[in-house]
């Protein structure tokens, strides 16, 4: 069985790693020539005033987790029955919490952007629509959570690359359109994205209903026990989720409020660039997590306890491995990406790319206290936590002359905070010892991030900055990380198989 979910975790994880190229390229292009066309104020405004819808989907966010959770430990279960019961059930709750955020959206959220966000005059009649098309954008993506959740639980991950692909070439089609019409184009831009996600949610719902008997639903049946379960699970989540949505979307409204919408523009870019770079160890966490909660299911905590080893380690190892070099050379990438590019991109990415390779190492420890159900001492303590950022933000722009990258530190503070809080939380629960976590995870993640820079940093702050250089830097980061990961990340059972697959491709 482990054998065969070990190549199952393999096979899904080069079919993630063959998506994320592509989704790469077009997201780079895409990005380019949204900038280009919009503009970096209206850039702004669209990370911005899209982001306050964001903001209220914590209460549907919080869904998403328990689709996965409930779906994944069923097919674990093999009951096929309670499976057609949870899935109908899920689909019910996103559906009432996506007419909830449509009143909230309506309510509180048109009031927040109409008498509290830093609009330039004469934009206010774009923001206003750019907000009504994202609050349908988000329901529909909401709705289409459960079908989501169904294909990754069932780990049909060729269909997520191609579905996840469509999605992303539709949006650089939608940009080209934008360069045609004569309209403006900020209100256009919203409005092609929300007939992509309606497109989106259609397709997904007559695959999964052809794939999947569970997901074939004509008037779902509402369980009032399981749907009072799943409501619980989701209300101790949307804590979390809470907090998530205020560190990000609440974070960027402040710099909106403290600075202008050119900030937001250069957070906007840095975030696009971040989602790409997790992408990296993303895909590997995505083969993984089913086989984290299923395996908790069937009450195998050896098989889990080393997923959830070799997930943080390796995860946070190729999040390294893409962030260092990346980090060093931003400005060059910048300036070959998009030519003209807003202050402080630079260095509001150096510091999301540091969240990045955090939120690597919680990753793991969610996903496992999310396949035991255990969430409430878990998720008011860390949602607590974790919702502290935004205020300990605001107090220090409030009364501080302090920069906007002030705000990023603050959450890289309060996040290493987390994340031992996490630890001591979670692993008693999956029966894992603290020290052989801190023995395997921490120590070995620790000294590659401590080793493996000196040398590349010591070259970049030594030789002049040209195209040369750039790829020098490059290579010696590449020999630095896989050096370090290979002498001092790595258990000598890890290293003699390395060896011993090397040994066999050379003799090939």
């Amino acid at each position: 069985m482990p054998e065969s979910s070990n190549k199952r975790i393999v096979k899904n994880t080069i079919l993630l790693y063959v998506r994320m190229l592509f989704l790469v390229l077009i997201s780079l292009y895409t990005s380019r020539i949204v900038l280009q066309t919009l503009g970096v104020e209206d850039f702004g405004i669209n990370n911005v005033v899209g982001g306050v819808i964001s903001f209220l989907g914590f209460l549907t966010g919080s869904l998403a987790g328990a689709s996965s959770r409930f779906i994944t430990f069923a097919l674990g279960k093999g009951d096929m029955d309670n499976l057609k019961r949870i899935f109908g059930n899920i689909v019910s709750i996103h559906v009432l919490f996506a007419l909830i955020v449509l009143i909230l959206g309506e309510t509180i959220g048109l009031w927040f952007v109409t008498t509290q966000l830093n609009i330039p005059e004469g934009r206010e009649t774009a923001a206003f629509w750019v907000y009504q098309f994202s609050i349908f954008t988000a329901m529909g993506s909401f709705i289409s959570m459960p079908y989501n959740a169904a294909i990754i639980a069932h780990e049909k991950m060729s269909a997520f690359a191609y579905l996840t692909i469509g999605d992303a070439v539709l949006k650089l089609a939608a940009v080209f359109l934008l360069m045609i019409f004569p309209y403006d184009k900020l209100i256009l831009y919203a409005l092609f994205i929300l007939c992509i996600q309606f497109f989106d949610f259609i397709v997904y719902i007559l695959y999964c209903s052809r794939k999947f008997k569970e997901t074939r639903l004509s008037r779902p049946k509402i369980d009032k026990s399981l749907f009072k379960e799943i409501f619980y699970y989701a209300g101790w989540t949307m804590n979390g989720n809470l907090a998530v949505f205020g560190y990000t979307q609440g974070l960027n409204i402040l710099l909106n409020i403290f600075f202008n919408p050119a900030v937001n523009a250069a957070r906007g870019i840095a975030v696009q660039v971040q989602n790409i770079v997790n992408n990296f160890s993303v895909n590997f966490q995505t083969a993984v997590n089913p086989q984290l909660t299923k395996s908790y299911a069937q009450e195998d905590y050896k098989r889990m306890h080393q997923l959830l080893v070799a997930s943080s380690k390796f995860s946070v190892f190729l999040m390294i491995f893409i962030c260092l070099p990346l980090a060093l050379e931003i400005d060059l990438v910048l300036k070959w990406w998009l030519g003209e590019y807003p202050p402080h991109t630079s260095n509001f990415l150096r510091l999301i790319l540091i969240t990045s390779i955090l939120f690597c190492l919680a990753n793991p420890i969610i996903t496992s206290v999310h396949a035991t159900g255990k969430l409430k001492k878990f998720q008011i303590i860390e949602g607590c936590m974790l919702l502290m950022i935004v205020p300990i933000a605001y107090l220090l722009l409030k009364f501080f002359s302090i920069p906007p990258e002030s705000v990023f530190i603050v959450h890289i503070c309060i996040e290493l905070c987390t994340q031992y809080a996490r630890i001591h939380i979670v692993l008693p629960m999956i029966r894992m010892d603290i020290k052989t976590y801190i023995q395997e995870v921490i120590k070995p993640i620790g000294k590659v991030i401590i080793i493996s820079p000196i040398v590349p940093v010591l070259l970049y702050n030594y030789i002049p900055q040209n195209t040369l250089t750039f790829f020098i830097v490059g290579v010696v980061c590449v020999i630095s990380v896989t050096s370090g990961i290979y002498i001092l990340g790595c258990t000598e059972k890890e290293r003699n198989l390395v060896m011993n697959k090397l040994t066999a491709k050379l003799r090939k």
